[in-house]
């Protein structure tokens, strides 16, 4: 099965946290799984204060119309407001290896 990985890497905006931008997750999460081809999502925070959010998908289409709609239709979400814009790494790859 392929899994194409939308990775996001960033650091909360100043005077937030890895929990505040989980918290204002919440009507992401409920937009992703509407969106065909959702498979799974996790965010994890790293010793140094970066949060790396993964979201995989079935194919690169449903990948990039799901990534599309998080600035889009999903616009208006307090996410949004968690996140520090200016250093933000995004990138769609394909998984190579899959282990369960």
């Amino acid at each position: 099965m392929v899994e194409i990985l939308e990775i996001t890497i960033l650091r909360p905006a100043p005077g937030l946290t890895a929990d505040d931008f989980v918290q204002a997750n919440a009507d992401i999460d409920a937009y992703l799984k509407r969106q065909p081809g959702f498979l799974w999502r996790r965010i994890v925070e790293t010793d140094d204060g970066r949060i790396i959010d993964i979201v995989a998908y079935d194919s690169l289409p449903h990948a990039r119309a799901g990534a599309a709609g998080i600035t889009g239709e999903m616009a208006d979400s307090p996410v949004h407001a968690t996140i520090d814009h200016d250093g933000v790494d995004w990138q769609l790859t394909t998984a190579l290896h899959h282990v369960t």
